[in-house]
């Protein structure tokens, strides 16, 4: 929010709170309340002790390891890893259905290996994780209960700026807290959270803790999902962001049912319109997504899109930039139609999209195999990928297909041996790799000692590249 608009808000209520004093004082000669504010005390008081009950205190315990550490009993200055420690966090939850299921964030119970909720009765229950999505940051939890309190689902869509909402959680450990405000902003997608953002921006004051609590509208409805602070301190400036109830509930609706998030996927590579853009593809205003490239028989594709096309309404909705029109397709329904505005060569025209379901991402694959003996596999800390034809854009590979490493451990022994992200491995002890289960077949049986000789190709040079384990 603005310094404008935040120095606004007091102003106003200084100009009502003197002007009804001042009517009533004429009218009467002494002050009385003033209606509308005591309505409001009063829905935001019963919405208050509506929605507490059925936002509960989580804790969570991950396993964690400190940095190894140097052991100069060991030789060579070896390092020992120590040993695992527990390690405690707190959140919040939601409770959306009488028969356990609860909503919250994916960062509250990400790796947790025991979850224990607390109602505000205080009854506790173990908490099994049935499903996450880092993507949005949604995670489901179920407690084996019934006859709960529950949170109803509003429709986020409605919101607008300027709506009065209630944020309640457990802040610093401090259960059943409520704070008041309002909607500073809608559509937030720049917030670097999470990979799909259209976060509602409150002034009601979130803190740590909050995380996976609920924003509520004056009418006790479940509006988002606190997720995050923007703060120079680490605690409230007024700065708050929650996941839109909409996405959060398609998200939880498909973890529950598919243990996965089903996403639709538009089939094209978009960027955001720049004035400069604006200015060459004839556009009325700086908004919109520019289709940059299609995917074969993708959605886009069969709909009939092309390159250089400028997509400025989708259902008769706006398309602010490339992430809102992410947003949009993720959360349409798979085989679902839609139309599209675009504007092709200064001229708009609407075509009708069917959905597709997004291709599965698969997690980066690691040379998962662990030495039969001491010490480290020779490959141990790369993570590497198949080469596909996006992937070989985005990192600007030579080749479309083939394993890339995409990540290295600092000061590992692929490291320390010249390997590097980017290079394409042609070959493992002169066996060629088409694939990353070719490559896993032949690394996986690999020894501690075991020699690895790779053949790479680093942008066009074509080297080999030894790696021998310890």
């Amino acid at each position: 929010m603005s310094s404008a608009v935040r120095s606004l808000v007091p102003l106003v209520a200084a100009t009502i709170f003197s002007l009804a004093v001042g009517s009533l004082a004429e009218a009467t000669g002494r002050l009385v309340p003033v209606a509308g504010v005591n309505d409001l005390q009063i829905q935001v008081r019963t919405t208050a002790s509506k929605v507490i009950p059925a936002v509960v205190s989580i804790a969570s315990t991950v396993m964690v390891r400190d940095q190894a550490f140097s052991d100069e009993t060991l030789p060579f200055g070896l390092f020992r890893e120590p040993p695992a420690r527990r390690q405690y966090g707190q959140g919040s939850r939601v409770i959306v259905s009488s028969d356990g299921y609860i909503i919250t964030n994916n960062h509250v119970v990400a790796d947790a290996v025991d979850v224990e909720v607390i109602l505000a009765d205080r009854r506790q229950f173990k908490g099994k994780v049935m499903a996450t999505d880092p993507k949005t940051d949604v995670a489901v939890v179920k407690i084996q209960s019934t006859n709960l309190p529950t949170v109803p689902w509003g429709d986020s869509s409605n919101l607008a700026v300027g709506d009065f909402v209630l944020a309640i959680g457990n802040p610093l450990g401090l259960s059943r807290t409520v704070t008041f405000g309002i909607v500073s902003a809608v559509g937030r997608a720049d917030v670097g959270v999470a990979d799909f953002e259209d976060f509602i921006q409150t002034d009601a004051p979130i803190n740590p803790g909050n995380s996976g609590g609920a924003l509520v509208n004056t009418n006790g409805e479940l509006v988002g999902i606190n997720t995050a602070i923007a703060s120079p301190t680490g605690g409230s400036v007024g700065v708050g962001f929650a996941i839109p109830s909409n996405m959060a509930r398609t998200a939880m609706q498909s973890l529950i049912k598919t243990g996965r998030v089903v996403r639709g996927f538009l089939g094209a590579s978009t960027q955001d319109v720049t004035p400069l853009l604006g200015k060459i593809f004839k556009l009325p205003d700086v908004k919109g997504a520019i289709v940059t490239d299609l995917q074969a028989k993708g959605s886009a594709e069969k709909a009939g899109l092309r390159r250089g096309d400028v997509i400025e309404r989708f259902d008769g909705r706006d398309v602010m930039d490339s992430g809102h029109l992410r947003n949009l397709m993720a959360s349409a329904a798979i085989g679902s139609k839609h139309r599209l505005d675009l504007v092709r060569d200064g001229k708009t025209i609407q075509v009708d999209l069917t959905v597709q379901e997004a291709p599965r991402e698969r997690a980066r694959k690691s040379q998962a195999a662990t030495a039969t003996g001491s010490g480290a596999h020779p490959l141990s800390g790369v993570v590497f990928d198949d080469v596909t034809p996006p992937l070989a854009r985005q990192m600007d590979l030579p080749v479309n297909s083939g394993v890339v490493v995409t990540d290295i451990e600092e000061g590992s022994l692929a490291e320390s041996s010249g390997l590097q992200p980017g290079d394409v491995i042609l070959e493992l002890n002169r066996q060629p790799i088409p694939n990353f289960s070719a490559f896993q077949r032949l690394a996986d049986p690999m020894k501690s000692s075991d020699l690895a000789l790779l053949l790479v190709n680093r942008q066009g040079t074509i080297l080999y590249i030894p790696v021998r384990g310890e």
